[in-house]
């Protein structure tokens, strides 16, 4: 199966992808990188109107859905542009409803976060404790965007039952500690919370970390699309301009299959992905199955792909001098951040009763 885009998201892509390479070309996003501040380019990601598409206007967004989400991802990583807060928005956005003052603050450049550690599934994540005040007291490590973020949504249990709380970042009781990642296009820092205030959110607590959960796994498989195809390009583009034996390497039988391979990949993971996109919007019955299906098998693939790639350049690919090693870094992380290929694994099992 095939999955074809609309004329209009065929055309939205074309537009943040031209966009991009007008505002992010190589040379600034390393500058980004190596400064470790994406402030630059998110902020202009906001003001030129990118930020609330794909997300519902009765939260501030301009309309769409996780297809319209998707694509963009696709791009941001085509791109290696910083996208934590982008995407720790997207996913907590949800909690805000009934709040239209602070999901239109979150769009607006006011980065709002799960307070989930990003190695586990958003749904799966240990709950911190509330007291009968409200305030809330805990670690989480490894939160996304948790450098920058301005408020967290917190899942926490009371009573034996589950609910979200908000709590900002700036609150007493609230230490941030950034850490590094060997992928500078996303951050992540430990959040310490020491009876810090909070305030209820009044939402389905496990809907809206449901709901996370499937838009992180499309999301991040996009995201892996997105880098994979821009490696196979720097491999295609290298093996036409190295040499061995007086002719170009892409002309070796090894290599031309090394690359065919990446590219089959490349297209079955573009038809997956956005299916399960539209599965997930739509509200398929089997919708998390799909959600599943494409985190374990697209980042799987493109982790694989970075490897591949990396063969095909030989010793520049090892460089910091060559671009390779920002696409390479970001696919090696998604195919861990929030969930690993195992546990995104067992889910398919589990709702297919193999066992």
């Amino acid at each position: 199966m095939q999955w074809k885009l609309s004329e209009e998201q065929d055309a939205y892509q074309q537009t943040v992808r031209d966009w991009l390479a007008d505002v992010a070309p190589s040379e600034k996003v390393r500058r980004w990188l190596e400064a470790a501040d994406d402030s630059a380019f998110t902020s202009r990601f906001v003001a030129d109107g990118w930020a609330g598409v794909g997300l519902p206007e009765d939260l501030g967004g301009q309309g769409g859905g996780l297809v319209e989400l998707a694509l963009t991802a696709e791009e941001l990583a085509r791109a290696a542009v910083p996208s934590s807060a982008w995407l720790a928005t997207v996913l907590a956005l949800p909690a805000l409803a009934g709040r239209p003052g602070l999901a239109e603050a979150a769009l607006a450049g006011e980065t709002v976060a799960l307070l989930v550690p990003a190695e586990k599934v958003p749904d799966t994540a240990a709950p911190l404790t509330v007291a009968a005040d409200g305030t809330i007291s805990g670690t989480v490590s490894r939160v996304l965007a948790g450098d920058t973020a301005t408020r967290f949504v917190v899942p926490v249990t009371r009573d034996g039952h589950r609910e979200l709380r908000l709590v900002e970042a700036d609150a007493q009781g609230v230490g941030i500690h950034p850490r590094p990642l060997l992928d500078r296009s996303r951050s992540v820092a430990d959040v310490v919370v020491e009876q810090a205030a909070s305030v209820r959110l009044d939402v389905d607590a496990a809907a809206v970390l449901s709901k996370a959960s499937h838009q992180a796994a499309v999301l991040l498989a996009a995201d892996s699309l997105g880098a994979t195809e821009r490696m196979l390009g720097l491999a295609v583009e290298y093996s036409k301009q190295r040499h061995q034996f007086g002719v170009p390497i892409g002309s070796f039988q090894a290599v031309k299959h090394a690359a065919a391979t990446i590219l089959v990949g490349v297209e079955a993971a573009r038809s997956a992905v956005y299916f399960a996109a539209a599965s997930v919007d739509g509200g398929d019955p089997q919708a998390a199955l799909h959600a599943a299906a494409v985190k374990a098998q697209v980042t799987a693939d493109g982790a694989y792909a970075a490897d591949s790639a990396l063969t095909l350049h030989g010793a520049i690919g090892y460089t910091w001098e060559h671009d390779l090693h920002l696409f390479y870094k970001r696919a090696k992380l998604d195919e861990n951040l929030f969930g690993t290929v195992a546990v995104w694994n067992e889910r398919i099992a589990d709702g297919l009763a193999l066992v």
